[in-house]
């Protein structure tokens, strides 16, 4: 694969996935839109790294060990509106794609909902939709 856009060059997103295939294949992708990709594997590196860093995006997978990737995104909700952060764009990414999943997703606090298998065009697509220019 070749570099699909240098648009999201400085751009850093933090993927919090535990399965390691997922991990590769997703910061693959993200690497080829020339973006620095930080990996958490469970809820409570996820929030380690968040409180440590700044993100342009979450990429949050649902079923995760100890905290669910719901619980992750309402914990983080609570403290950008606590400590008066700026709002970071959370993108579900789950294999779950059953009927009312989208909803819960954005009932929890994200921002947009990713299938698995993540294709690259959508992925592109989203993060085109959620990063500062």
């Amino acid at each position: 694969m070749e570099k699909v856009t240098g648009k999201f060059s400085g751009k850093r997103i933090l993927l919090v996935e535990d399965y390691f295939i997922n991990q590769e294949i997703l910061q693959d992708m993200l690497e080829l839109m020339n973006c620095t990709v930080d990996v958490a594997e469970d809820g409570a590196e996820a929030l380690r790294k968040y409180e440590s860093n700044s993100y342009d995006i979450i990429l949050m997978d649902i079923q995760l060990p100890q905290m669910d990737g719901y619980e992750v995104t309402k914990e983080i909700r609570k403290r950008e509106e606590v400590a008066g952060k700026r709002h970071t764009a959370i993108i579900a990414v789950t294999a779950n794609a059953m009927a009312g999943d989208r909803e819960k997703s954005l009932e929890a606090g994200m921002d947009d909902y990713l299938a698995k298998p993540v294709e690259l065009a959508r992925l592109e697509g989203l993060l085109k939709k959620y990063l500062p220019n």
